[in-house]
């Protein structure tokens, strides 16, 4: 799967100590495995974010993406952080 990622993304995750930048790297490279889905708990949002996804980087910490429409092999990954991600 190929993984793409928004310029607030890439801000969240330059933010984060650099631990934690290395373990979220690292569940980003098992995410581009379809396989490894369902070790990463992907599930869908609901609410205001139903057409998002998320999974988890550590106990805390998450990331959100979407699937894009016109590409289904390929996701967006949109913001990264504690549990305030989901008021994106």
């Amino acid at each position: 799967m190929r993984v793409s990622f928004t310029p607030t993304f890439i801000r969240q995750l330059k933010s984060l100590p650099e631990k934690l930048q290395t373990e979220a790297l690292e569940k980003i490279e098992m995410f581009g495995d379809i396989k490894n889905h369902q070790f990463l708990k992907i599930h869908k949002l609901k609410g205001r974010l139903n057409s998002r996804y998320s999974f988890s980087v550590n106990f805390s910490t998450r990331i959100v993406f979407c699937y894009l429409k016109n590409k289904p092999k390929e996701a967006c990954l949109l913001a990264i952080s504690d549990h305030e991600v989901y008021e994106i």
